[in-house]
């Protein structure tokens, strides 16, 4: 498998993803703004979507593709209806307790809603009443995303990436048009609208994903629940990884908590646009590698092509800093236009978007170790050890505990940010020195000699994003189209930018240039 092409693909669909993203955040920002009703939604929308980092991009992926693959790598065996016959066992078991989950939130959702708000900041019984209305209408998405990740990890198994890669698109269309349709000068009805948009998206999405397999000759049927060795095995993988993927979503659960109950209203909302900035690259280049990583690693390694495996996670990494090194040194310096150029329309003002910039500083420092964490976690899930990375997120869940607790009251917005991007970082740090202790990975020359040289460059372009921005400035306060070029504009500097800086460091030479246009040609 072309490790590239196949991040492409992945990656192409998971950036118009995220770009429609952007979009419907724009609008969420203009009709509903910063406040209380953006504060509530976000909030409840905070539950489904760490499910979906957990599930979709995380635990579900991280257990069931390296079993899946082995049933249908098994050539002594009958392939793939072998690993249909064990999809169907996990969704026979999944199911009920997804609907028991689904049924017990509902019931609960008080509760849930006072954990991840705090009650939030001086509201009144009305108020927080409206919040867990908001929670009840979107937790069956949790349901629906979790069948979605199932069907999803077959079809990434069977190499059709783009198929699951398109899926969180119809989120970002339903809401898209849930706030264009149906939005009031009322922000409590338009959040709570955009609430339903998220339970429809979700089924939606499953409803995409049904068709797909069938287009892809993969047909499942409802079975009894069979409490067999492969099912226990999977269940046993399941909860240790969905802590280890998910660390950097539950450091963000408590994150926004804390802002919810300790800082001003709107708070939530500052730190949620600055993630959604931050997402953008962690998007398109963290979720498309580890969606492609997982399977190449662990087909790699079924076969006993260890060789073949330490390369690929080593271009892996190398992919990940050319991308993550450069998008970090951009936001960190350009949060100020950028995100005046998506958000500051109507009711999110000049002071929204000033918060947003500076919460989108300290979450970028974590940006590279962010990305990192996908690159290293698939090193332990294709060799089927959930445990050594759910208890380094422990210890990364600690320090952002301890960060937030620490930061939250001096710096305010910024303070969870910061500390969720130290969290990610020791996350890293201990991830990746116990996959080289145990020889499971290896920097090889060609990543020492880049990995330094990427980082000059990034740094070079920062300094001429730094002092070249305020010439677009003027321009990031017009139309959507002034916005929008004005934008591109400066997207296109950085990039050209740092393309030059990588040929001048000598993290790129003219001979990977020629390389990499004959396989093109090739191909």
């Amino acid at each position: 498998m072309n490790l590239t092409r196949a991040l492409a693909s992945v990656g192409g669909l998971t950036l118009a993803s995220r770009v429609l993203g952007l979009f419907r955040d724009s609008l969420f920002a203009r009709f509903v703004g910063a406040g209380f009703a953006s504060d509530a939604f976000l909030i409840a929308f905070r539950l489904p979507n760490m499910f979906r980092a957990l599930f979709a991009e995380g635990a579900f992926a991280s257990a069931f593709i390296p079993m899946f693959n082995q049933k249908v790598a098994d050539k002594d065996g009958p392939g793939l209806p072998a690993g249909i016959t064990f999809a169907e066992q996990a969704l026979a078991v999944l199911l009920p307790i997804l609907i028991a989950m689904t049924v017990v939130l509902e019931v609960f959702a008080w509760p849930v809603t006072f954990l991840l708000s705090g009650k939030f900041n001086g509201v009144s019984h009305e108020q927080f009443a409206y919040a867990v209305q908001l929670s009840r209408i979107t937790i069956p998405y949790l349901a629906l995303i979790s069948l979605v990740s199932l069907l999803g990890g077959i079809l990434n198994s069977l190499n059709k990436f783009w198929v699951n890669a398109a899926a969180p698109i119809l989120l970002n269309l339903t809401l898209i048009v849930a706030l264009l349709g149906f939005h009031s000068s009322d922000a409590l009805v338009t959040a709570r609208n955009q609430a339903i948009g998220v339970s429809v998206s979700g089924a939606l999405q499953l409803l995409w994903l049904v068709w797909a397999c069938r287009a892809n000759g993969v047909s499942m049927r409802l079975r009894m629940p069979v409490w067999n060795a492969d099912v226990k095995q999977l269940l046993k993988l399941i909860l240790p990884a969905a802590a280890g993927a998910g660390a950097v979503q539950i450091n963000l659960v408590i994150s926004t908590a804390l802002a919810a109950s300790l800082l001003a209203h709107g708070s939530v909302t500052y730190i949620y646009m600055a993630d959604r900035l931050n997402q953008l690259p962690l998007g398109l280049i963290g979720i498309g590698l580890g969606t492609v990583l997982l399977p190449t690693i662990s087909r790699q390694l079924g076969g006993g092509e260890h060789a073949a495996a330490m390369d690929t996670q080593n271009r892996g990494m190398e992919l990940a800093l050319l991308l993550t090194l450069p998008a970090a040194a951009a936001l960190i310096v350009c949060g100020q236009p950028i995100a005046a150029a998506l958000f500051g329309y109507g009711k999110f003002d000049a002071n929204d978007v000033a918060r947003t910039a500076e919460a989108l500083a300290a979450f970028s420092i974590g940006l590279p170790s962010y990305i990192l964490v996908k690159v290293l976690t698939p090193g332990f899930y294709a060799r089927q050890d959930t445990r050594t990375p759910v208890r380094y997120a422990m210890i990364s869940m600690a320090v952002n505990l301890i960060g937030n607790l620490a930061l939250i009251v001096p710096l305010q917005h910024m303070g969870p940010p910061l500390a969720t991007a130290i969290a990610s970082t020791v996350n890293v740090a201990m991830l990746y020195w116990t996959l080289v202790k145990r020889g499971h990975f290896r920097a090889d020359a060609r990543l020492k000699r880049r990995a330094p040289r990427l980082a000059l460059a990034a740094v070079l372009m920062g300094a001429v994003l730094w002092f070249g921005q305020d010439l677009l400035t003027p321009y990031l306060h017009g139309t959507w189209l002034v916005r929008g070029l004005a934008l591109a504009a400066l997207v296109s500097a950085g990039g050209a930018v740092y393309a030059a800086a990588t040929l001048v460091t000598g993290a790129f030479t003219r001979a990977d240039l020629a390389l990499l246009r004959r396989r093109r040609a090739a191909s």
